[in-house]
């Protein structure tokens, strides 16, 4: 007697290399009613690589952060922790996947020390009952340590971590996100508000994320910032894609021109060179009159 042939389940074909994405977006939508903040946004993140996310503001960046991070839920689409669908319900549970995304704003206690904001929320303590006490001894050390890994020398850890520059506090919190076990790092604008020196710090030590082992996903509006550092490079536009390119695939003043707007950029630039300058800004009539 034949036996009837096993019914298979289709299975997503394997990569060409191998690899499963720590963090995939598949054709990733997300509305807000009528409003369309994402539409069929795809992307992966691997581990020691960085994914850098540009766009300009209302292009759909914060939207894609508060899915990653697990703070509002696709509509379409498909994400993917490690090869497995998910649907991540809060931030607690992206953590708990190994995701820690952080923020502009870094949501730090300025007068508090280094070590308390390093710790803050997970802080360990000695002792039991009414002899529990926090380990302070153990987080100025470990912190130390951390940051001295990332190449951090920061000698007083106990001064108040708002008397760090914008930079400093953006690598504290790159060290902490690795100390904690993150396997996915998204960084929200990281050298928005930084000057070119202080950026450029910020930079060096995304990267030792990444030599880390770590997926990081940087979201910029800034180009050169992405392509010193990025693996690959996602354009969103209106909460579309614009663009998806591999570091080989593209060079930086392709990447800039795309950023800027590309072929709408260069009508708007045609349009203003016939434009004729009106005569209060010392230009003449157009019919010569």
């Amino acid at each position: 007697m034949i036996e009837p042939p096993e019914e298979v389940t289709p299975e997503r074909p394997e990569r060409s290399d191998g690899r499963t994405p720590l963090v995939e977006l598949d054709d990733v939508s997300k509305y807000y009613g009528n409003i369309r903040a994402l539409e069929g946004v795809s992307l992966e993140v691997h581990p020691g690589e960085i994914t850098c996310v540009l766009g300009d503001n209302g292009a759909g960046k914060s939207t894609l952060i508060k899915i990653v991070a697990g703070l509002h839920q696709h509509d379409g689409g498909v994400l993917r922790v490690e090869g497995e669908p998910t649907v991540l319900g809060s931030p607690r549970e992206a953590l708990d996947r190994g995701i820690a995304t952080v923020y502009q704003d870094l949501a730090v206690v300025a007068l508090m020390p280094v070590w308390r904001n390093f710790f803050l929320g997970s802080e360990p303590t000695r002792g039991r009952g009414p002899f529990r006490r926090l380990d302070v001894g153990f987080m100025r050390e470990t912190t130390r340590n951390q940051l001295l890994r990332m190449g951090i020398d920061l000698r007083d850890v106990d001064q108040p971590i708002g008397t760090l520059s914008g930079g400093e506090r953006q690598c504290v919190a790159i060290a902490r996100a690795v100390y904690f076990g993150a396997k996915v790092l998204v960084l929200d604008e990281p050298t928005a508000a930084l000057g070119v020196k202080q950026s450029g710090v910020v930079l060096k030590y995304v990267a030792a994320g990444r030599d880390a082992g770590l997926g990081v996903v940087l979201i910029t509006h800034n180009p050169h910032h992405a392509y010193l550092v990025g693996n690959r490079f996602v354009l969103l536009k209106r909460g579309a894609m614009a663009g998806s390119h591999t570091k080989d695939e593209i060079a930086l003043d392709e990447l800039t021109r795309q950023m800027a707007g590309g072929s709408e950029l260069e009508e708007l630039s045609h349009e203003l060179q016939r434009a004729p300058v009106p005569d209060h800004l010392g230009g003449r009539p157009a019919h010569g009159g």
